[in-house]
């Protein structure tokens, strides 16, 4: 949707034209330093703890922190040095803020936490740039987890695709686009 009218850098952890280790900010450091200045950037990065809460330990939360949260807020603190006047940032949190399900706590309190950094970081960010997050439930392209969304109606990817597009091209900021 985007590459026809765009030039698009995949960045990926095993695969794209670039790789970057998104729990290790010398790794983003240096992904920056590869492309240098960029008008847009769209984060589906970051892993996360899924078990249930009777078992989990702190190694196993902190997980989730680490990659998910810390990994794509670093994209931001990193990244505002290096986009272009009225860019944008768009990071992924998911429906689990506001509808968990179980053995997802973890996850649950790390996309909150991700839609609280866009608000936060919308008010400070400078030269016009924005930042929103889309918030997907679980899509119809992995059946491998509707066993965890259990009575959920699955999203398409189109439909998650205009959230990002919007997100990228429109001109809110501080907004988390629901696709539920």
């Amino acid at each position: 949707m985007l590459n026809t009218e765009h030039e698009l850098i995949k960045v990926g952890s095993k695969s794209g034209d670039l790789k970057v280790d998104i729990g290790n900010v010398d790794s983003i450091k240096k992904m920056f330093e590869s492309i240098g200045s960029f008008d847009a950037l769209i984060s589906v990065a970051g892993t996360g703890h899924i078990g249930s809460l009777q078992t989990m330990t702190d190694s196993d939360f902190r997980k989730t922190v680490d990659s998910k949260l810390m990994g794509q807020v670093n994209l931001v603190l990193i990244g505002q040095h290096y986009i272009n006047p009225s860019g944008s940032f768009t990071l992924t949190s998911g429906s689990l803020s506001h509808d968990p399900v179980l053995q997802t706590a973890s996850l649950s309190s790390i996309n909150a936490a991700i839609d609280g950094f866009v608000r936060g970081a919308a008010i400070e960010l400078k030269n016009a740039v924005r930042i929103n997050s889309v918030s997907p439930t679980v899509v119809a392209d992995s059946p491998e987890y509707f066993p965890f969304f259990l009575g959920t109606i699955p999203v398409g990817m189109e439909a998650v695709a205009s959230a990002y597009k919007k997100s990228i091209l429109g001109a809110q900021t501080g907004q988390t686009y629901k696709v539920w």
